[in-house]
């Protein structure tokens, strides 16, 4: 009779593509006993899931809870031990406002071993992949990722300190708090900041709204912008246009030289 060990494998999904999902992490998805993923899981990983493995969903939709954070707690231990290798799939990396660190501590003091395999937070690859750099030498030399709401609910103080910064602001679940956080910013008299609002990153579904301080309110909802989105304030989102025109004209380029290296055929 085969022993039973119980086991915690903590996975970042990446920012809503799958194809950023990492290999180590589908290996691991292959040969779970249990998933339990989040709201901003993109649904189409669970298909490397084990034909036996059991899906629990215990994210979050607009507002309502399937499971609290404690009750997500004692199913990865009651799972663990009833079955084996739990595999807890989260958004992003868990580790970045993912409530990851808590769900590793509880488990290992549960006497589950747990191993944690890293995800491309959205705070980097959203912007990167809209062709906004979060760093530009001469232009940001660093960048700060905020959560826009902290555990009481409030705007992150941090928010205040960063707008007085010449850094790259990367707000995650803010949205909500936008108003809040435009007016963080004038303070500053940094009104015309260029802003990015990005929602749905690096999926297909993917919509972003390009403003000012003074302007992205009117932007987002002229747009139409929604949750989940990030916002991206520093000066950094004025290369985006001017860096897609270059990437667009090499790809234009690069079709006319293959084309005209094909050989002529009679």
């Amino acid at each position: 009779m085969q022993t039973l060990t119980p086991r915690l494998i903590l996975i970042g999904a990446g920012p809503g593509d799958p194809d950023l999902i990492t290999l180590k992490a589908v290996k691991y998805l292959k040969n779970a006993d249990v998933v339990l993923y989040d709201a901003l899981v993109n649904t189409a990983l669970l298909d490397y899931a084990h034909p036996d493995a059991e899906l629990i969903f215990v994210g979050k939709r607009k507002g309502c809870y399937a499971y609290h954070q404690d009750q997500i707690n004692d199913l990865i231990v009651d799972r663990a031990h009833a079955r084996g290798t739990v595999v807890r799939l989260k958004g992003g990396d868990p580790f970045i406002f993912g409530r990851g660190a808590e769900e590793l501590v509880f488990a290992a003091q549960n006497g589950i071993t747990t191993e944690l395999v890293p995800g491309i937070s959205s705070g980097m690859a959203v912007p990167a992949l809209q062709s906004i750099p979060l760093t530009l030498r001469g232009v940001s030399e660093s960048f700060w990722v905020i959560t826009g709401t902290t555990k009481e609910h409030r705007l992150s103080e941090d928010v205040q300190l960063a707008a007085t910064s010449n850094a790259t602001v990367v707000i995650l679940m803010g949205t909500a708090k936008l108003t809040e956080i435009i007016n963080v910013f004038k303070a500053q008299h940094k009104g015309e900041l260029p802003v990015a609002i990005i929602q749905n990153g690096t999926r297909t579904d993917e919509k972003i709204g390009i403003g000012t301080v003074n302007t992205i309110e009117k932007v987002y909802a002229e747009k139409n912008l929604g949750n989940p989105a990030i916002i991206v304030l520093g000066a950094v989102v004025n290369h985006r246009e001017n860096m897609q025109k270059i990437i667009a004209s090499s790809q234009v380029q690069s079709a006319r030289d293959s084309i005209s290296l094909k050989p002529n055929v009679a």
